[in-house]
């Protein structure tokens, strides 16, 4: 048996256990860049966390994070936050980003909190708000808009 997000019944099980942890292990940038998710204290759903790391400094004269990396974790906790949202299990494929930088985002510990704001048959759209100390204050937010894949109909074993 094959496992990972080309196996229906594994992402259908690690889905309804909420296992964002089996999915970030598939993710090798989100592992390299410190992203984890714990559940919302505050909310229903997930609350997205960038660990500081010196690898992710962009500007070291600040230092702050670089804006890729920023991008990078709001893609990803938006692409997860959706494949949890979904009425049935679904794979997101990013069609479009945008994304405002607010203020510099310095090496702390950098969270996110997604919202899906429509889920159709085939498109879906979602936005992030990323902070650090203060939700009220974010460095940056998102909207991203997503094509709905089958799992049964995505087999990456074949590309």
């Amino acid at each position: 048996m094959r496992e990972g997000f080309s196996d229906v019944e594994w992402l259908a099980r690690t889905r309804a256990e909420g296992d964002v942890e089996a999915w970030l292990a598939w993710v090798p940038y989100a592992r390299r860049i410190g992203v984890s998710a714990i559940p919302d204290p505050h909310a229903d759903g997930l609350l997205y966390r960038l660990a500081p790391s010196e690898g992710n400094v962009g500007n070291v004269l600040l230092p702050a994070l670089h804006g890729g990396v920023v991008a990078a974790f709001m893609e990803t906790a938006a692409t997860l936050d959706l494949m949890l949202a979904t009425r049935i299990p679904r794979l997101p494929h990013i069609v479009d980003l945008s994304i405002d930088y607010l203020r510099t985002a310095r090496v702390a510990p950098t969270h996110a909190r997604c919202r899906l704001l429509r889920e159709g048959r085939r498109m879906a759209n979602v936005q992030v708000s990323a902070w650090q100390e203060d939700e009220a204050v974010p460095v940056a937010t998102a909207r991203l808009h997503f094509v709905l894949a089958d799992p049964v109909t995505t087999d990456h074993a074949d590309a």
